[in-house]
């Protein structure tokens, strides 16, 4: 088993942009060698005795039951901690929260609203700090897409992922800055009115510089699915948004994935990837009202794709538990 200690040793895991391609590929690595442990049955209790607190303003099935597995599976006790249970600016600052946190936990993991807050846990816990999702940023989550993709496609370098959607919204800012930053071409396709802002392109030309990858930002699908090995989409509507179904519906339908977007990369081995939840049906309550008030029955990407063998998510959600595990036991572990 690799021991990854000594680049990762008590550093928090925040945003993409704190590590370069090598550190990313290296924790990679490391979630594959402890997904064959899984596997096998191996046990690898390398944080055995510590307790890790899960803090979630934002609900979450995969990013909750992937820290906890994670975990336990590490020999660690994890406590979660819902919006009801924390104050973070309300009651009490998020400095007196993280300080009082990391005099009782050995690690925080944070998923909430705002970057500023997992940031500030950061600084004033004095323990490691996992984003499990901000407004800005998905670190955790393109660990488990990029293995996803390696394990489907046998490599990151020179494939060429597309993006369609709102490419101004975090999985987009991540999947572009980080995808670049470990070798993958990166399109974003959506409308010009929800493309990333001229701060994000920065990052994203200092990623391609780092990691070879080329980046393309186009409203044009046309241009952008040809010769892609990776179609990806989220929501069209995040938590919090509600109220913007029906713009984004307006904006965003000539972005859904399709059979036909499928066909268009010219690749019979392409894959389909999403972060999960999608509304590819009307088999939930948020489906069936979406159909009844706007007579659709999918919005993101539709039921034929999804249910499709091109469609990977499944594997990638389970990969969110494996990388995990890998970002708690390289900045935690005893090996």
């Amino acid at each position: 088993m690799a021991d990854p200690r000594k680049d990762f040793k008590g550093r928090s895991f925040l945003k993409e942009i704190d590590f370069t391609k090598d550190e990313f590929v290296t924790l990679i690595d490391f979630a594959a060698e402890l997904k064959a442990a899984k596997k096998a049955g191996q046990p690898h209790r390398y944080c055995e005795g510590k307790n890790i607190a899960l803090l979630f303003e934002k609900s979450s099935t995969r990013t909750r039951c992937a820290f906890t597995v994670a975990s336990i599976d590490l020999g660690m006790h994890p406590e979660y901690l819902g919006a009801g249970d924390i104050q973070l600016g309300k009651k009490e600052t998020t400095e007196d929260t993280a300080k009082v946190l990391g005099r009782m936990f050995d690690a925080i993991e944070f998923r909430g609203f705002s970057q500023d807050d997992v940031e500030a846990l950061a600084k004033f816990s004095g323990v490691p700090v996992y984003n499990g999702l901000t407004d800005k940023w998905h670190p955790t989550q393109m660990l488990a897409d990029f293995l996803t993709i390696k394990e489907c496609l046998g490599k990151l370098d020179g494939a060429t992922l597309t993006f369609m959607g709102d490419t101004r919204s975090n999985m987009a800012h991540s999947l572009l800055v980080a995808g670049l930053k470990v070798g993958l071409n990166v399109h974003l396709c959506g409308p010009k009115e929800l493309h990333p802002a001229a701060d994000i392109v920065e990052l994203a030309e200092a990623s391609a510089a780092e990691g070879g990858g080329k980046f393309l930002i186009t409203d044009d699908v046309a241009e952008a699915v040809p010769g892609s090995d990776v179609i990806y989409t989220d929501v069209w509507v995040s938590m919090g948004e509600e109220d913007k179904f029906a713009e984004r519906i307006a904006l965003l339908t000539p972005y859904r994935v399709t059979k036909d977007v499928m066909d268009a990369t010219g690749k019979p081995d392409a894959i389909f990837l999403h972060c999960l939840p999608a509304f590819h049906d009307t088999n939930t309550v948020y489906g069936r009202q979406i159909k009844e008030q706007f007579d659709i029955d999918c919005m993101e990407v539709t039921d034929e794709v999804f249910r499709s063998p091109a469609a990977h998510v499944f594997e990638e959600a389970e990969n969110r538990m494996h990388t995990i595990k890998a970002v708690i036991a390289a900045t935690l572990g005893e090996f």
